[in-house]
């Protein structure tokens, strides 16, 4: 026996069960379905931040990602947006790279699991440049690790290439993410936002070239985000502006 369940212009045929009415609800939510039209899929933004390092002794990227899943639920989440994971990552070459690919391909493997076309992922890294005035959308990043001091877990490397099977520390690595469109948008929103070219040639950078190599290799996408100190912008108008990051990204990705 089956039973059709129609809603709108759509409809939904399964086999007729007990669970297949009772994790109804839970596939409308997953949008395997979309009421009255197909629209695209949900994105899900996965966010890491930074723990403090030699000069900044707090960081204020590990405020706005630890703050930021409770703040996004009382500003109300953009339609079409899922927070995925918040994580915070050591200031360290070595010491970042392997949580950061735990958290990448435990994305990868979610995906996975469910319809091949049910989800977009983006990884959206947020770092603090202490010298800035301003946010900064990274459009790229360089396989040369030389860092000004030695890393939170004393590594200090001068001009060593990232990924050696990628060729020189030359090579740049660049985002799918329309950047140009994204600091347009954010700056008519009133942020001082500007797109940067040189993410530097410190952990910031080093994170972010294995992250986009990884997104390119598993059909993702990957952002970095350099914000200033909270003395120079303030922790209020910093986590607005990253909430305004994911709704636009949201839109625009």
């Amino acid at each position: 026996m089956k039973c059709v369940y129609v809603f709108s212009c759509r409809c939904l045929d399964i086999d007729f069960n007990f669970h297949a009415i009772n994790t109804l609800p839970y596939f409308i939510s997953r949008q395997l379905f979309v009421m009255g039209s197909e629209g695209p899929p949900a994105v899900t933004i996965h966010v890491t931040g930074f723990k403090k390092f030699h000069g900044v002794s707090e960081n204020p990227t590990e405020t706005i990602v630890s703050n930021l899943r409770e703040y996004m639920k009382k500003k109300g989440m953009p339609k079409g947006l899922i927070l995925g994971s918040c994580n915070i990552l050591e200031t360290a070459g070595h010491g970042a790279v392997a949580p950061l690919y735990q958290t990448l391909q435990s994305a990868i493997n979610e995906k996975d699991s469910e319809s091949a076309n049910s989800r977009r992922i983006i990884w959206v890294h947020f770092g603090v440049n202490s010298g800035a005035t301003r946010f900064a959308i990274e459009q790229q990043a360089v396989n040369e690790a030389t860092f000004r001091c030695p890393d939170e877990m004393g590594w200090k490397p001068q001009k060593v290439p990232i990924f050696p099977a990628d060729g020189e520390i030359s090579r740049v690595r660049e985002t799918s993410i329309p950047v140009e469109e994204i600091t347009r948008t954010l700056a008519k929103k009133g942020y001082e936002v500007i797109t940067s070219d040189d993410a530097g040639r410190f952990v910031c950078n080093y994170v972010y070239y294995h992250s986009l190599r990884f997104a390119e290799q598993n059909g993702t996408k990957s952002l970095f985000v350099h914000v200033p100190l909270f003395l120079t912008i303030d922790e209020e108008t910093q986590m607005q502006f990253a909430a305004s990051l994911l709704e636009v990204l949201a839109t625009l990705c």
